[in-house]
């Protein structure tokens, strides 16, 4: 088996570290809208700002457990 990924095996994932869960660093709006899997848009940006700023770093829980 190759160490190598080709695009049938990552094309559609994301860096673990692009992701953040809080335990090293604040969770940002940003690291919310990858959580859920859906694109860092300025909307999709400030509706994650709005669900940090009413549940706090628990909004993340929502997507990852």
């Amino acid at each position: 088996m190759s160490d190598v990924p080709d695009e049938r095996t990552w094309a559609f994932k994301t860096a673990d570290s692009s992701l953040h869960t809080g335990s090293e660093h604040a969770v940002d709006p940003e690291d919310l809208v990858m959580a859920s899997g859906r694109d860092c848009t300025p909307e999709n940006i400030e509706k994650a700002r709005k669900a940090l700023e009413e549940h706090g770093p628990a909004a993340v829980e929502k997507y990852l457990p």
